[in-house]
């Protein structure tokens, strides 16, 4: 196994200090949500509408801009056929761990929103690449190969990726359609345990369709809090509601609120 950079080594030091530093504060949760985060049908829509129906970044002269902003709702309305990739310098210890995190939460996903996703099939549609820097930074030819004509702000978006990122996806659609067909998903190898997992957890969530962030969501692992590390009983919410019948790739904001307020007081319990 090649050997790491010192830059690699230094990203590895600065990601166990920051994991310690929220774990220290309360941050990354793992318990779901509780008693001190609850949450209403309407506070639900309404982080529905918010995570589900903008985009997190805003495209600018060829440059990804964290500014959300409203889209159609996109989804996967094919099987979700899950590939993953470990750089070369990522040990053999950590890609099983992170193979079978990547498996179980395959599964889990299926079940929340009724879509086949398998992990290790032929063909993979959506890519999750867990790379130590020194990997990602050769790894532009294979991106083009993964997402053929790939642009080139998504190629920059992978070959350019800030410390304070801690991971990515970028879910396209083809031919102007508004449903998903291929995802590819950052997570850096350098993250201590428990951040990959949160990693795991946050962009194969988002690459099915929540692809914004909200301050307003709680308990979520889609905002910037870090309250949460891994996925929680509102999230999972989120996505059946994303995946309910009622709704369709394509919708706009407009039409899929009042169906999504309704999902959301059936979820819990409220009138149906």
């Amino acid at each position: 196994m090649p050997d790491r950079s010192p830059e690699s080594r230094e990203l590895s030091l600065y990601y166990t200090r920051l994991q310690d530093d929220l774990v220290a504060r309360g941050l990354l949760r793992t318990d779901g949500g509780g008693p001190d985060t609850p949450f209403t049908d309407t506070q639900l829509a309404r982080n529905f509408i918010r995570i589900a129906l903008f985009n997190e970044y805003l495209e600018r002269d060829g440059v990804l801009t964290p500014q959300p902003n409203a889209r159609d709702l996109s989804r996967w309305d094919q099987p979700v056929r899950i590939g993953v990739e470990f750089g070369a310098t990522v040990p053999a210890d950590q890609r099983v761990q992170d193979e079978n995190s990547i498996r179980q939460f395959s599964a889990r996903l299926s079940r929340l929103t009724g879509l086949p996703i398998t992990v290790g099939a032929p063909d993979p549609n959506f890519h999750v690449l867990v790379l130590n820097e020194d990997d990602r930074l050769g790894y532009s030819s294979r991106l083009r190969d993964l997402v053929p004509g790939i642009d080139a702000v998504s190629l920059d978006a992978f070959m350019s990726v800030p410390r304070d990122t801690l991971c990515l996806v970028i879910a396209f659609s083809e031919g102007g359609r508004p449903d998903y067909s291929r995802a590819v998903a950052l997570v850096r190898g350098e993250h201590p345990d428990l951040m990959r997992l949160a990693c795991i957890h946050e962009e194969m969530a988002q690459g099915l369709g929540l692809a914004n962030d909200s301050p307003r969501a709680r308990p979520s692992i889609f905002n910037d809090d870090e309250e949460f590390a891994l996925l929680t009983t509102h999230d999972e919410m989120l996505l059946r509601m994303l995946y309910d019948d009622r709704l369709r790739s394509g919708m706009g904001a407009a039409e899929a609120a009042p169906i999504a307020r309704q999902i959301a007081r059936e979820l819990l319990g409220g009138e149906s």
